[in-house]
């Protein structure tokens, strides 16, 4: 099977995006992984995924569970990867290289640029030592561009999160940010926010950014902050040389939905394999939708 970097590679080539869905539970993961068949059988190829934890998500599942959970799916031949979604210190870092995982986002988007770039140089050059020592290949991503950290459906613009055109990352500073730091990808703020505004949709983002960025970086690059965005928008972002692209919080607002409803349709239902199928096939179709977008399909 390929790995991660190798698909990561085909599809900026091929001007498609990778989508990488969060889990939080058994069922996030089997909706991640049947979404993905079920696309993939109709496009009469294999689609790639990637699922992706936080720091929070890793917590309740178990770091080496999420592993194994990723395993036993890609051991049948299935392009399933396992990514560490925003990780906040050198430690947490080292944990999930140490754990064999596919891909880690070191976030230091809270830190001057000098700091972050020392920090995310510091995790890459780990990242890669181990790799080496270890005969695997693990991909490291940075951040460049604050764009909040809440993955639930806003009122309004996260705090401290500006996406007038002066606020953006700028491609000047992507480009030394990425030299400086050897990461293998780039995730910037272009108008995208983390979370989803309540009206369903999030403003626009800024297409012409993310092209001068990608010229500029020469990398891929990972839009994070999915959830609220247009079709339209996916597409021109992919052009654009957008690579990956982040869901998270859509995926929780139809588990969310599913399951208050199923609870009130069967209130005497107790197993919670029955309660929590609605969830499980809710999360799917949306996964399914959104992969049939980054794959043009």
């Amino acid at each position: 099977m390929k790995t991660l970097r190798e698909f990561v590679h085909d599809a900026l080539r091929d001007k498609v995006a990778i989508g990488h869905f969060n889990i939080s539970n058994i069922e996030g993961f089997w909706a991640v992984v049947r979404a993905a068949k079920e696309v993939s059988a109709a496009a009469n190829r294999d689609i790639p995924v990637i699922i992706g934890v936080s720091e929070g998500e890793r917590s309740f599942i178990g770091v080496d569970q999420a592993r194994a959970l990723v395993d036993s799916v890609r051991k049948a031949g299935q392009p399933v990867f396992l990514n560490a979604d925003h990780t906040y210190s050198f430690d947490k870092v080292k944990e999930v290289v140490d754990a064999g995982y596919d891909s880690v986002i070191y976030d230091g988007t809270e830190q001057g640029f000098d700091d972050n770039v020392a920090a995310t140089k510091k995790c890459v050059e780990y990242a890669k030592a181990a790799a080496a020592d270890a005969d695997t290949d693990i991909l490291v991503e940075g951040e460049l561009g604050f764009i909040g950290k809440s993955s639930k459906v806003l009122a309004e613009i996260p705090a401290g999160v500006k996406i007038s055109e002066e606020f953006l990352t700028k491609p000047d500073e992507a480009k030394r940010f990425a030299d400086a730091t050897g990461i293998d990808m780039l995730a910037p703020a272009v108008g995208n926010i983390h979370g989803m505004l309540s009206g369903g949709k999030d403003p626009a983002l800024n297409i012409r950014r993310i092209r001068e960025i990608a010229e500029a970086v020469k990398i891929p690059l990972v839009l994070h902050g999915g959830s609220g965005n247009s079709a339209e928008d996916f597409i021109a972002a992919i052009d654009a040389g957008v690579a990956i692209i982040h869901i998270n919080t859509e995926i929780r607002v139809a588990f969310r939905k599913a399951l208050k409803r199923e609870l009130e349709e069967n209130p005497d239902e107790v197993a919670p394999y029955k309660i929590m199928k609605p969830s499980l096939q809710a999360m799917q179709a949306v996964i399914a939708e959104k992969l049939r977008i980054f794959n043009k399909i």
